[in-house]
């Protein structure tokens, strides 16, 4: 598996994945496994992460292969 660059972003302007994980109230173990792709970001998490990281990781970033299902107001935007 590879690494899903998006959350090792977050991660980095959060101050590390402990620091993401205390703030979105999930296990050190889950960012892991979200930056490792062993698990999708959750969609109740990706607003909480782009506001996080002040839109520098967005919901379509955490979400490639179904954000226009999930937040279709979205297409059209960079």
């Amino acid at each position: 598996m590879s690494d899903f660059q998006p959350i090792r972003e977050a991660c980095a302007l959060v101050g590390s994945a402990t620091a993401l994980a205390e703030k979105l109230g999930v296990t050190a173990v889950t960012v892991s496994d979200w930056a490792m792709s062993k698990r999708p970001v959750p969609i109740i998490r990706c607003v909480e992460i782009e506001e996080l990281t002040g839109g520098a990781v967005t919901r379509k970033q955490l979400r490639p292969d179904d954000w226009w299902q999930i937040w279709p107001d979205l297409r059209g935007t960079n």
